[in-house]
């Protein structure tokens, strides 16, 4: 009897890479077929933290370690799969702003007539830079938030956003936008995505060795290729 497909929810952030990834999966000798869920990742917490019947869970770190605290996600089963900076976007045919340094970042945000970052990690992330910065009053101004599960990308290829920052995996694929670059060195924010066996699976082997497959060296290239890096 065949095994039931495994069922896996993530954030929106990882759905490309991870789709192309349960594609290669499934080309391995002991494959298994996985059904992905991406949505908001605030969502996504809460469908794992409410009991929603998931086998594998693949989020921001900090956000897989508090739903293994909380008892949602087996404790152990924590496996890093990619790394993820963010970037920088305009509308196609805007004007590029300078980005070559911290400063220049910090004037391109005040000299911008609207910002917009999503609400996870890297949203908080860019947030405690603008307060450290002084200058949060002034951005949350002028700042535009997508509801969960839709792109910075796309407010900025509409208008909404004059300034938009997200993650490079999120931005690099979307029409209507120019990425300008991703963020200097000094002031990069990295997400780590990890998975997760969800307390709830009954196939908790067979999500072990997925997620194993997916943070393992053979699949660089596909991170790669979605402006991520190996974990």
């Amino acid at each position: 009897m065949t095994a039931p497909a495994l069922r896996m929810i993530s954030s929106m952030a990882t759905k490309k890479v991870l789709t192309e990834l349960i594609a290669l999966y499934a080309q391995q000798p002991a494959g298994a077929a996985v059904a992905l869920e991406s949505v908001g990742g605030v969502d996504a917490a809460r469908r794992v933290a409410t009991g929603e019947a998931f086998d594998a869970v693949v989020l921001g770190a900090d956000a897989l370690d508090r739903l293994v605290a909380d008892g949602h996600v087996r404790a152990g089963s924590r496996i890093d799969i990619v790394r993820s900076d963010v970037a920088v976007a305009v509308r196609a045919g805007s004007p590029h702003p300078d980005l070559g340094s911290e400063a220049a970042v910090r004037q391109a945000v005040l000299a911008a007539g609207s910002v917009g970052y999503s609400t996870g990690p890297s949203g908080v992330a860019l947030a405690r830079l603008f307060e450290r910065w002084g200058i949060a009053d002034a951005v949350n101004a002028k700042l535009v938030t997508p509801p969960p599960g839709v792109p910075v990308g796309s407010l900025v290829a509409s208008g909404e956003v004059a300034l938009g920052f997200q993650q490079l995996s999120e931005l690099m694929h979307l029409s209507g936008i120019d990425v300008v670059g991703p963020l200097p060195d000094a002031i990069q924010i990295t997400t780590v995505f990890a998975g997760g066996v969800a307390t709830a699976s009954q196939q908790a082997d067979a999500v072990a060795a997925l997620l194993a497959f997916m943070a393992s060296p053979q699949t660089s290239d596909i991170k790669r290729a979605n402006g991520m890096d190996q974990a």
